[in-house]
């Protein structure tokens, strides 16, 4: 199957008006940088999903699942293949009781606010946190009180082959930042929280400190994908950056954030190569002064 065919294959599972073609994706990362992607899919449901996924195997085509592109580095060049965007859809959701059950393309924001509006707490700490459900059960994301883990108890995800698979309890495998799911390279596809009876007003009155706390201390204003590097045992990665002398560094159009040290940020049009470069200028000055290797908390993808 040649590529013309292959998009008329596409066009026929999701409709023409979700395929696009050599779509930069600087449009669908938080970062505001990135290449092409080949082939651009929005599917609509899970079936759509696996039908792509199973066309995709059968004609070796690769593919890329993506969120809301919050935690993510796409290389100057783009993406080979296929990306799937399953954030502008996969945002159904239900509430029985103390539980949340939600699709992957629902914003935390989102998910929190739902929390709020039915009295349940538990799941303030993620109110701030940019991203998408799907992308923070498969990260395990966590901010200040709380991770994911503390409040997911089931998870429905279709496997690389298109097959739906569910997890519950400690099958997840959650640690820090990572989960079974992201061991596996699986799409989350929709997620069961629990969660507990609370007083609307003392959630709220958390989620708005929280969100206080997270706009005094981080450059919420300017292009970033979050925190670079997972936090090192006994050390905290802002505050080594920082005490390398490396609050506002720049390489080109990317900079080392004055507010937090800890981010990297697109202070003027910067290039996935740019950011690449200063990532690597942290980790080696760090090493050298701490003889602490810093880990990327940041996913890098597209060609080389």
């Amino acid at each position: 199957m040649n590529r013309s065919e292959t998009v008329l294959a596409f066009e026929k599972i999701v409709g023409t008006e979700n395929v696009r073609l050599n779509e930069l994706l600087k449009n669908h990362t938080s970062f505001k940088l990135g290449g092409p992607a080949d082939i651009f899919l929005t599917p609509r449901n899970a079936e759509q999903l696996g039908r792509i996924i199973g066309l995709c195997n059968s004609n070796q085509v690769p593919f890329f699942i993506m969120g809301n592109g919050t935690n993510l580095i796409v290389r100057d060049k783009g993406i080979r293949g296929v990306v799937i965007k399953v954030f502008e859809n996969f945002r159904e959701y239900s509430v029985e009781g103390e539980m949340i059950t939600a699709e992957a393309g629902l914003l935390l924001s989102q998910v929190a606010n739902i929390a709020l509006e039915n009295e349940l707490a538990g799941f303030e700490f993620a109110s701030g946190i940019p991203g998408t459900l799907g992308g923070a059960v498969t990260m395990n994301a966590g901010a200040y009180i709380g991770e994911m883990k503390d409040v997911v108890c089931k998870t429905e995800y279709m496997d690389r082959e298109g097959n739906l698979k569910t997890l519950e309890g400690e099958a997840h495998q959650f640690a820090y930042r990572k989960s079974f799911i992201q061991e596996a390279g699986g799409i989350v596809l929709k997620t069961q929280l629990r969660l507990k009876k609370g007083i609307k007003a003392d959630i709220k009155n958390l989620m708005d400190d929280l969100n206080q706390r997270r706009k005094d201390k981080q450059p919420l204003h300017m292009p970033s994908a979050g925190s670079v590097f997972k936090r090192p045992e006994g050390y905290f990665a802002g505050k080594l950056i920082e005490d390398c002398g490396l609050r506002g560094f720049r390489l080109g159009g990317a900079e080392v954030s004055e507010m937090h040290c800890g981010f990297i940020v697109n202070a003027d049009n910067a290039t996935a190569e740019d950011v690449l470069k200063l990532i690597a200028h942290i980790q080696k000055a760090v090493k050298e002064k701490f003889g602490v290797m810093l880990e990327r908390e940041v996913r890098i993808v597209g060609e080389e």
